[in-house]
Order: structure tokens, then C-alpha cells, then sequence
């Protein structure tokens, strides 16, 4: 019994949209949060309904309903379709109420039939002199190749109408790169701000100055591309991944369309010759909206108002065994450190690369990375330690989705100052997030290691929460540089003892420990699980655990997106209790915790219970030794587990709204926040 994982992930993104919708938050945070929602759409239509018409292709009609959780492709594709029309209307509706009340508040967003003469002439002259020269006017003929359609990109279909001859059919992609969406007007009485899509349209005769014009109309559409990235992992012939990686880039750039969002207020007639022209079929998802879409700018909609209409800024705190005069390395050779960001600084892990790129000690630096800033200080200080003459191995991922480019970007950055990079392993993703340092002290190599749950990104981690352990425990990091030593040559037998490794050891691993629980529970023992991760969509865990609650073994999952689990059940799941918490900060942090009799177990780690992340990716978890540490985490999960204020119910028959706990109101992530500062205050718990 299973929640379908696409079914799951629309609940999750519909308690994103919840957030918008949510009177207690900031204005300017709502108007953001629905961005969110959009940009996590988008991902889902060129990701997962993009796969979902490839298997409805496919014959194995058995195998591809167990892989979607006994559900047709087509008849899923049919829900999916059903929910996302419902959302898109909350959405509209959202909006709508969303700019009316910031109106309110002296913030109007204006077309460009609302202007001013004054703001008139500030969007000519703009226009002219900022946007006109990245305007490309696409002037369609039926006798040439429709023009190839960025999915990262809106477009505004144009319809040139002359009583003098046939009508002119234009595209022009609207340019946001520059300028953004959003152009702020100068302030008169109140503030104006106004999409660029509109400042096009105000131009528009300007544009098609050549052309005899009694009237112009103007929609906007987007697409969504099937984004999946083919690499062949067959093919015998000499090309690297590297090759590979970029060939399907550009393969990418002409996937198959699975979405169209158009204005509504489209003619049908005008709607048909479109679609036709870019190959969409009836097959294909057709979503209706209003006048803007690519709501996914939203994100970065400018607060030109008070501070106010924000969250209130919370700063990250200082470790209180980590400070500015002290070495990193001598603070962990004597114990183990947890940073947890966003509550902590990220800069810590930029200090600490400095810190070794500059020791005349340290010898080598391996590190994974998977996802990097635009502007990385993680790039920069490994390329400050090659200078420096250490040698730098670095294992990084092409194929993280979307990603791509960017870390091309940097692999050849760093291959230009004499970084020993590495593109992975054929046939599995690197996701592990490592760090290991090879030092010389006293004569000896010792040896230090960052373990993290998230990406060494210092602009993420301005806004996921994640775990980094730093340590030189050496049963640790003697098993950390095993797998870089697994990742230099995968065929080569490692064993683990202490570390959880994907793609062997991982499920052994937590369903040893998931037994040992059930065991203890038959035994009249103390037993209890408590997991926290971002998608659990494995069946063989999802069973393991329903084997475990019928053995009576309390568990409390706090799962942010996908959960294909259905808590509750009698004589099945109803000692499983799911909880999912969308805040300020993104959840991203993924413990796994195990009573063991009182004595409890736990691990950090980059993997969520998902069979991608179990089989075929090089996965790690590490054990907390600490008892400070342990200490420290089970007071996070238990605030965790008390919030109030922002946690849902998350299971198929959950709603979206949020959980009645009695008592004081415990926003968790500003309960963490006063934790991390306390701790500062205070020092660390004993």
C-alpha cells in the first residue's frame, strides 16, 4: 500500500503554494513563496511528466505500474493533470489577491495601459536605451522551420492586424537576463513596479516599426521541455563523460515540449497554429493562465517597500568552539564539530579550506562536489591550495540536473590551474558531499573530514538547513579516504564498518538496523525510529518500516517532499507518524536515528530513502559518536517535532492544513534559531 511519488510531491508543492497563501506571512515572502511554487512545477513537468510519456510508450506494462506505484502512465498523467489544474486556478486567484493587497500598501504593479505620460516617457527611454537592443523579433512564415523555443524562456505571441493585408505573426522572447522581470518605476505618491513583458508591449509599434499596424495583440506562453539528460551509458566508444554530458546539453535544448501555459485570452484558432507549429500533441499537458507566466521570477520580486514586509533577518550564529583567532584543524583534532546552517555560518567550511590551502603541512585535499554558487569561494580556495602546491583532487558531478553547465564551467576552471579533477563514476552520480585532509603532524599523516548532508554552496546554505560534521576521528576518516579511494577505482572491494555507503552497503545497512528494532520491540525492549529527510519513495523501506510499526516499533518520520508511505493504518502502518515542515528555511538536513535499546544510533547523511539514492548513486552516511553531538541533534528533532506552527500532516489523506498541537505556539526554525544562539550564549551542552 503506497502513496503514488508524483501524487505525494504535487501535496508537497501545494503546501508551498499554502505558504502564499498564508495570511501570518510577510507580503513580500507570500508573493516570493508563489514564485517557489511555479519554479517547482516547472522542474516536475520537464522532469517527472516528461519520464512518465516515455514509459506511457513503453510495452512492460507490469514493470512500469509497480515503478509508478500501481498506476498507469496514462491514467496518472490524467490525475496530475486534474490536481495541477486545480492548483493553477488557487494560484490565479492567489495572485490576484496577492497584488490587490499590496496595492493597498502603496505598491501597484501597472500595465502598460495605466501609465502615466511621465512614466510613459521613463518606459520609451528605457526600452530604447536598456532593453531594445536584446530584442529579437521572430517573424514567422509558413515556409520556414518553426524557430527552436528556450523552456527557460516567455515568449509573447504576436498577431500584427492591418485592414490593408494579411495579418503578421510574430514571436519575440521576452529578455529578463539583464534586467530581471521586474522594472521599478520612479515613485510618484506611490511606488510602481512593472514586468518587463508589459514594457515590451508598450513598445511594440516601436519594435515593428517596418510593418503597417492597425492593431497589435499581444499573449504570452511558455513550454516545458523533456529535460532528462540521455547519456548513454553503453556506448563503447572513446568519449569521456565530459563529451557525453555536453552532447546531451545540447540534446536537451530540442526535448520533446510536455507543457504549454498560455493566455487564456488567446483566440483558439490563434492557440491551434501555435501549438501545431511546436509539436505539441493532445497527448500533451495545455494549461490555461492569465496574462504572465514563468511566476517563477516571483522569487526574486524587489521589496520596495519597508523592512516589514519581509522576514525578519536572522542572523547566522558563531560556533562556540569555532572563532576567528583559533585554527579549525586544532579545534577538531581534540573533537568532533556539528555546524548547522543556516542557524550556523557556512563560512566555517570556506575558513577551514583556507585554512588548509595555506598549512605548509597539509599535503593533499579531496573533496566531492556536486552543486556550486555561481561565484564559489569553495572553487576559489581550492584553487589558492593548488597554488600553493598541494595536490587537489577533486571529484565533481556533471550530471547534477541543471547544474550542468556550471560545473563544466568549473572543471575546466580548475583543470587550468593543475587540479586533479575527476567526472564521477560511469553508471552512478556522485552525491556524497566529502572532504578529507591529508596532513603531516609529527612525522605522521593524520587526517581530517567534513561530512555533510548538503552542498558545499555558501549561497544555499544561506537557506537549506543541513548538517556538516567536522572531525579527525580516525575510524571515520580512514573509512573517508576508502571511498575516495573507491571513487579513484570502483572496482576495487571496499568494506565499511562504520560509514553508510551507496551504491553496495546503504539498504543492508538501515534495515539491519530497522531488524535490530524490531527485534527489541518483540523483546519488551525499548525501541523507536526517527528519521528526517526530503522523499521517501522506496518501496523494500517502506515495507521494511510497515513490518517494523506492526512490531510494534514507534517511528516518526519528518519528510519534507515526496512520501510514498501512508501512516495510520490499522495493522499495518499505525505506530508510523509523518510529519512535513515548509518554513522560511528549506529542510534538507537527513538524519537516521535508532533507540537500540536507549542507547541510541544515529547517522547524518546525504541520501533520502529513494532507490535512486540507494542503487545508483555514491551515497554517504556517517555515524555520531559524540554524545554532545547526539545530544544536540535529538533536541533538534524534537523541536522539529513540536512545531505547530508550520507542520503539516503529510500522508495520502493528509490535507494541507497545518497540525493542532496544544500548548504555546513552536515555530520550530525560530525555535532552532534562539537553540544555536543559546548554545552561543551559553556554551554547549555538557
Amino acid at each position: 500500500m503506497y502513496n503514488n511519488r508524483d501524487l505525494s510531491w504535487l501535496q508537497f508543492n501545494s503546501r508551498v503554494l499554502q505558504e502564499a497563501q498564508d495570511l501570518n506571512n510577510p507580503i513580500i515572502e507570500r508573493v516570493r513563496f508563489l514564485g517557489i511554487f511555479s519554479k517547482n512545477l516547472d522542474e516536475f513537468f520537464r522532469v517527472r511528466v516528461a519520464t512518465i510519456q516515455r514509459l506511457s510508450k513503453l510495452s512492460e506494462t507490469k514493470k512500469i505500474k509497480r515503478q509508478l506505484g500501481n498506476w498507469e502512465p496514462k491514467i496518472l498523467l490524467n490525475r496530475i493533470q486534474e490536481v495541477i489544474t486545480k492548483q493553477n486556478k488557487e494560484v490565479e486567484s492567489t495572485y490576484s489577491e496577492l497584488m490587490s493587497s499590496l496595492n493597498e500598501i502603496g505598491i501597484n504593479l501597472i500595465k502598460e495601459t495605466e501609465l502615466t505620460h511621465g512614466q510613459k516617457d521613463f518606459i520609451r527611454k528605457f526600452y530604447i536605451e536598456k532593453i531594445s537592443p536584446s530584442v529579437f523579433t521572430m517573424v514567422l512564415d509558413p515556409k520556414r522551420s518553426f524557430p527552436e523555443l528556450n523552456d527557460e524562456s516567455i515568449y509573447l505571441s504576436i498577431r500584427l492586424i492591418s485592414e490593408t493585408g494579411n495579418p503578421i505573426c510574430s514571436i519575440i522572447e521576452i529578455p529578463t537576463e539583464l534586467h530581471g522581470r521586474f522594472i521599478v518605476l520612479p515613485k510618484y505618491g506611490k511606488s510602481y513596479i512593472m514586468y518587463i513583458d508589459d514594457v515590451l508591449r508598450y513598445n511594440l509599434r516601436y519594435a515593428y516599426f517596418i510593418f503597417p499596424t492597425d492593431d497589435i495583440e499581444a499573449h504570452s506562453f511558455k513550454i516545458s521541455r523533456d529535460s532528462e539528460l540521455d547519456i548513454d551509458q553503453h556506448d563503447i566508444s572513446k568519449k569521456t563523460i565530459l563529451d557525453r554530458v555536453r552532447t546531451g546539453l545540447e540534446d536537451r535544448l530540442e526535448g520533446d515540449p510536455v507543457r504549454i501555459s498560455f493566455d487564456r485570452s488567446m483566440k483558439i484558432a490563434d492557440l491551434k497554429e501555435l501549438t501545431d507549429r511546436i509539436g505539441l500533441s493532445g497527448n500533451d499537458s495545455f494549461y490555461p493562465g492569465g496574462r504572465y507566466h514563468n511566476k517563477k521570477d516571483l522569487i526574486n520580486f524587489p521589496n520596495i517597500g519597508g523592512a516589514e514586509l519581509e522576514y525578519p533577518i536572522l542572523k547566522p550564529k558563531s560556533h562556540p568552539d569555532l572563532d576567528l583567532d583559533r585554527s579549525i584543524l586544532n579545534v577538531i583534532r581534540n573533537k568532533d564539530v556539528l555546524l548547522f546552517t543556516p542557524y550556523h555560518t557556512f563560512l566555517y567550511i570556506i575558513r577551514f579550506l583556507r585554512e588548509v590551502a595555506m598549512d605548509p603541512q597539509v599535503k593533499r585535499i579531496h573533496i566531492t562536489l556536486y552543486r556550486l554558487a555561481n561565484q564559489s569561494r569553495v572553487i576559489s580556495a581550492l584553487i589558492n591550495a593548488a597554488k600553493n602546491g598541494k595536490i587537489v583532487n577533486v571529484v565533481i558531478e556533471l550530471q547534477a540536473r541543471f547544474d550542468e553547465k556550471k560545473n563544466i564551467h568549473y572543471l575546466e576552471k580548475m583543470r587550468k590551474e593543475g587540479i586533479l579533477v575527476q567526472t564521477g563514476i560511469e553508471g552512478l552520480k556522485v552525491h556524497s558531499k566529502l572532504i578529507c585532509i591529508e596532513r603531516v603532524f609529527e612525522n605522521k599523516i593524520e587526517f581530517f573530514s567534513i561530512i555533510g548532508t548538503g552542498n558545499f554552496n555558501e549561497i544555499s546554505a544561506n537557506t537549506y538547513t543541513d548538517y556538516y560534521l567536522m572531525t579527525s576521528r580516525k575510524k571515520i576518516t580512514n573509512e573517508v579516504i576508502r571511498v575516495f579511494e573507491y571513487l579513484a577505482e570502483p572496482y576495487k572491494a571496499q568494506k565499511f564498518k562504520h560509514l553508510i555507503v551507496s551504491p553496495n552497503f546503504t539498504r543492508d545497512k538501515i534495515i539491519d538496523a530497522i531488524d535490530r528494532e524490531i527485534k527489541n520491540a518483540k523483546s519488551g525492549l525499548d525501541s523507536g525510529i526517527w528519521m528526517k529527510f526530503n522523499s521517501l519513495s522506496s518501496y523494500a523501506m517502506i515495507d521494511k518500516l510497515y513490518e517494523a510499526s506492526c512490531a510494534g516499533v514507534k517511528i516518526k518520520l519528518i519528510v519534507r517532499g515526496i512520501c510514498s508511505i501512508i501512516p495510520g493504518v490499522k495493522d499495518l502502518s499505525e505506530n508510523i507518524e509523518v510529519i512535513s515542515i515548509v518554513d522560511r528555511y528549506l529542510e534538507h538536513s537527513r538524519v537516521y536515528a535508532f533507540s537500540n535499546n536507549g542507547d541510541w544510533n544515529m547517522y547524518i547523511s546525504s541520501f533520502d530513502l529513494m532507490t535512486r539514492n540507494l542503487d545508483l548513486r555514491i551515497e554517504v552516511g556517517v555515524p555520531i559518536y559524540d554524545k554532545n553531538i547526539k545530544s544536540q541533534i535529538k533536541d533538534h528533532l524534537d523541536i522539529l517535532w513540536k512545531d505547530n506552527v508550520k507542520s503539516r500532516l503529510n500522508g495520502i489523506d493528509a490535507s494541507k492544513s497545518y497540525r493542532h498541537i496544544a500548548g504555546p505556539k513552536i515555530r520550530s526554525q525560530i525555535r532552532l534559531h534562539k537553540y544555536v544562539a543559546d548554545q552561543l550564549k551559553n556554551g554547549l551542552k555538557k
